[in-house]
């Protein structure tokens, strides 16, 4: 296992009994340790993909939760914050854990923000893939011009530019490159059994 490892004690509402909507998602054995550092990190980008398409943001998050009555794990706007800031890249990265339970409630919410954005999210590839063919710049297209541009906003405000592994992403053309392919995810997610096989591909190489 390659799990990046906090001894943080898990959050006490993990031993409360699951939502039904979680069993939908395998357990994979690394309870005790929380979630591997990239799957803390792949759940942050594809949230933050989703913000860039929702203007709502994480009141769409809140609102989700609170629908699929997974608003004991995702209690508010603070508690959100706090998940997500077990993303290591953030400005504001926090050492507690991200239990399966809460990985699986953020991974469940965004997989169901995808569908509802499915054909929006269709069209933005599809219109990338057009342009890039012929090699037109992606500002032309207001649609496609606005995702990235609030994807940029949201990544720059939140990560910490020390980094080096955001460091990578300095420059335009490479948060562009990282915004499609999280576009590509989502699309993932919608489609038959994605939010499970979404779920397996977080764990990749993490667990044996």
């Amino acid at each position: 296992m390659n799990a990046s490892v906090s001894l943080t004690p898990l959050d006490s509402s993990a031993v409360q009994s699951n939502p039904t909507i979680l069993d939908s998602l395998p357990d994979l054995p690394i309870e005790v340790r929380g979630c591997p550092r990239r799957t803390r990190l792949q759940i942050d980008l594809i949230l933050l993909a989703i913000e860039a398409l929702e203007l709502r943001g994480s009141e769409a998050i809140l609102a989700v939760a609170k629908e699929l009555e997974l608003d004991n794990i995702i209690k508010n706007r603070v508690n959100l914050w706090r998940l997500r800031s077990t993303n290591p890249w953030r400005r504001a990265h926090t050492r507690r854990s991200l239990s399966l339970r809460e990985a699986k409630a953020l991974v469940v919410i965004a997989c169901y923000l995808a569908r509802r954005l499915t054909v929006v999210i269709r069209e933005l590839l599809l219109v990338h893939q057009k342009m890039s063919e012929k090699q037109l710049p992606l500002e032309q297209n207001l649609r496609l011009s606005n995702y990235l541009e609030r994807f940029k906003v949201h990544f720059r405000s939140r990560m910490n530019p020390r980094r080096s592994a955001v460091i990578v992403y300095s420059s335009d053309e490479k948060l562009n490159q990282l915004a499609m392919s999280l576009l590509e995810q989502l699309l993932f997610c919608t489609g038959t059994a994605g939010m499970q096989r979404f779920w397996i591909s977080l764990f990749d190489g993490e667990v044996e």
